[in-house]
């Protein structure tokens, strides 16, 4: 197919570099262009410094920019230069609002709009074992999956449109909790003077396992914090999915709570560090 692909950042690149691997006639754009020459110099493809011009006629259109303002102003100026039917399928971590405002903007101009955040992180991304959680028309979904096979080891449709972002909002949650507990627990040890290395062994099998455990344990006992998702991305994250708490009614006591966490993070100089570096408040 003829696939798009806006944003080659830390995870786009790898994304679209699967694209290329898979054999689709790729059309590449980034902020900087350098970045997407250098990609088409590596990889194949083509580019245009102006952003319409680059996935001109594109059939599915890959979005990992920052976002919500990024994603309205790629897709105002990309979509009427994409193929009649064409898909947008959006890896960007958003709001659910600007995931249905950009749907029925596309549909109106017989287009397709999914949001498709995902999780995995850089490792997931470089190696082709993302998983995402997709938001929108069945059909077109149908058509994009085979798509993002590239780099997607696990595909699934949540819901209409905006379900995708609400499902990442719960994962989101999820780690925010997690990294948390898991911080506590390595304070805990050093300060009973335990061996953590022998804690790990007795605790990581059992009920207490998590892949945050068997992943960041031994990292945030060196105090090591620079494996990619940083933590000003994480603020952002957390601050969509307190948003969204506070439309619905959802009570996230823990979760507000670890984005002051992280918020005394960036005022230690945190603020690319990554998740696990709720360790560091702690060690203070």
């Amino acid at each position: 197919m003829i696939v798009g692909f806006v944003g080659l950042g830390v995870m786009g690149f790898p994304m679209a570099r699967h694209l290329a691997a898979a054999g689709h006639t790729l059309k590449v754009s980034n902020r900087s262009p350098a970045k997407a020459q250098a990609f088409v110099s590596a990889h194949g493809g083509t580019t245009a410094d102006d952003v319409a011009d680059a996935v001109a006629g594109a059939e599915v259109l890959g979005l990992c920019v920052g976002n919500d303002d990024d994603v309205r102003a790629v897709v105002l100026a990309v979509l009427g230069r994409l193929a009649p039917g064409a898909v947008i399928v959006d890896h960007t971590t958003t709001s659910a609002k600007v995931a249905r405002e950009m749907s029925e903007l596309a549909a109106a101009s017989g287009r397709f709009f999914v949001d498709a955040p995902v999780s995995g992180g850089q490792a997931g991304a470089e190696n082709g074992t993302l998983t995402a959680m997709l938001g929108g028309d069945e059909a077109a979904i149908a058509k994009i999956s085979p798509v993002i096979e590239a780099y997607a080891k696990t595909i699934r449709r949540i819901g209409p449109s905006g379900a995708g972002q609400l499902a990442k909002m719960c994962n989101q949650i999820c780690i925010a909790g997690l990294v948390q507990g898991l911080a506590e627990a390595v304070h805990f040890a050093d300060q009973a003077g335990l061996d953590s290395n022998a804690v790990f062994e007795a605790i990581s099998k059992g009920a207490a396992g998590s892949w945050q455990m068997q992943n960041r344990w031994a990292t945030m006992v060196e105090g090591h914090y620079d494996f990619g998702f940083a933590v000003d991305w994480m603020r952002k994250d957390l601050g969509l999915v307190l948003d969204e708490a506070r439309a619905n009614g959802s009570r996230l006591e823990v979760t507000a709570l670890v984005d002051q966490f992280y918020a005394e993070v960036q005022s230690m100089g945190g603020r690319r560090w990554d998740t696990s570096s709720l360790a560091a408040r702690l060690k203070r």
